[in-house]
């Protein structure tokens, strides 16, 4: 490879050198995209006359040879190859004779490898969108069959107040819509053309960068060479919205490895999405949603790695930047595994409704209605509060539900209260009354469903 490059040198790489210097053996991935590049530019440097017509068709065909026999397995990359430009290239000069050398003109491996992976997080990102879209087609489903089915909403831990299952449903919909405006913005930022901004400066031959820009459905060219070629900014904010998004992703699997536990059985996950132990034979484990909470760490880990190389390199390219593709990588090939196997696990559970009846009992769950509807009659929300404490507190020493305490119990917490006063503070009316916008009622979690899939709808169009 040094014949590419190394006309001032007199020596070739030393073995260990090529090793780690190589990045073929993780950058090959984006054959496609680098050949993409290659005939966007090589037609441009036709149109301008700095290549003939001729010349232009012998090195796109070639290149399109080269794509075939790569996806065929028929070429093997090399250390020797050092990375997938200069891999194609040589192959190109092999098959094609001198005319291939022209294939560079007016290109550096600068801006040649960010239009690489720029084309390649493109594509990617188009597939994360739709697998986040089967995603919350799921959720929407499972959200309408249970939209009215009741169960326990917590906070730190412990039964706060009651919610419908449809409504958690809806609540990671929300989570899941803003992971997907958030790739939808970075690759509005991502969708520039860097073709041309070359080492560092640009060049003196006449392109058209906007033609490249056109040929490859970019935006349009990026302003400012320097910037460009040192510009990774694109991969962190993948990186970041991965991040978040695994996040979201882990904190169900968290929910999920609860609800399938023995103390809640609140789920019954398919098998197909569980393991068993090796010893005891009566166990059926959530191996999946707790390998998506391991997985999320591997992710954030990414950002880190990419942080950290770019934070100390100065302008304008530094080899430092190689290191910028596996992270990305790991981070792509992990995030989309991860949200299928999500959505497949979630598609196949359900939800146990005999065992939630059962814990819809426990820790006071319509103590907020209460204190409400007190707040309704006029009694002021602070006071209706610490009356509904005394309240709890008064079953609690007895060993009975709100709704069982006597007038004679309630006057002696406050003579303006009565059971009449109470009127129905059952957990089912309790959850119909809560219409507020965005609440839990199940015609408000209905109209979220809506909602929901008319977004959904439009962005499938």
């Amino acid at each position: 490879m040094a014949s590419l490059w190394g006309g001032r040198f007199e020596k070739d790489m030393d073995d260990i050198v090529k090793k780690y210097n190589a990045s073929i053996f993780f950058d090959q991935r984006m054959y496609n995209e680098d050949i993409d590049g290659s005939i966007a530019h090589v037609t441009m440097l036709g149109k301008q006359g700095i290549v003939s017509n001729e010349e232009k068709d012998q090195i796109i065909a070639g290149l399109e040879e080269i794509r075939k026999e790569i996806a065929k397995g028929k070429i093997l990359f090399t250390v020797e190859d050092e990375d997938i430009h200069m891999g194609i290239e040589s192959r190109l000069i092999d098959k094609i004779g001198d005319v291939g050398k022209k294939l560079h003109t007016s290109r550096s491996r600068n801006d040649q490898c960010q239009v690489d992976i720029r084309l390649y997080l493109r594509k990617e990102i188009y597939e994360i969108l739709n697998s986040l879209c089967y995603l919350e087609s799921v959720i929407l489903e499972k959200a309408e069959k249970y939209e009215d089915k009741i169960t326990v909403g917590f906070t730190h831990l412990q039964h706060a107040q009651p919610i419908t299952i449809g409504f958690v449903f809806m609540a990671y919909f929300q989570m899941f819509k803003r992971d997907m405006e958030r790739l939808t913005d970075t690759l509005e930022r991502l969708n520039y053309n860097p073709l041309g901004a070359c080492a560092l400066a640009g060049t003196t031959m006449p392109i058209d960068r906007h033609l490249t820009s056109e040929l490859l459905s970019f935006t349009a060219p990026t302003e400012n060479a320097m910037d460009t070629v040192s510009d990774r900014d694109y991969s962190l904010e993948f990186l970041s919205d991965a991040s978040i998004s695994m996040m979201h992703l882990s904190r169900w699997a968290e929910e999920f490895a609860w609800w399938n536990s023995s103390e809640f059985s609140y789920i019954a996950i398919d098998d197909s999405f569980c393991t068993g132990s090796s010893i005891m034979p009566q166990k059926k484990n959530p191996d999946m949603a707790e390998l998506i909470r391991g997985k999320v760490g591997r992710v954030y880990g990414d950002l880190m790695q990419l942080l950290t190389v770019m934070k100390g390199t100065p302008l304008a390219y530094n080899k430092d930047f190689q290191e910028d593709k596996e992270s990305l990588f790991d981070a792509i090939d992990t995030w989309k595994a991860t949200i299928d196997i999500f959505a497949k696990m979630l598609d196949k559970t359900e939800f146990r409704m005999d065992q939630i009846e059962k814990q819809l009992g426990k820790g006071f769950l319509n103590a907020t209605d209460i204190a409400e509807h007190f707040a309704k009659q006029g009694i002021p929300f602070r006071e209706a509060h610490a009356i509904v404490g005394h309240m709890v507190k008064a079953c609690e020493k007895k060993g009975c539900d709100l709704e069982d305490l006597t007038d004679e119990e309630l006057q002696a917490i406050d003579k303006r209260v009565t059971k009449e006063l109470l009127g129905d503070i059952s957990i089912k009316s309790c959850v119909n009354a809560r219409v507020s916008f965005g609440g839990t009622a199940p015609s408000e979690v209905h109209r979220q469903i809506e909602v929901g899939r008319q977004w959904l709808n439009s962005l499938e169009r």
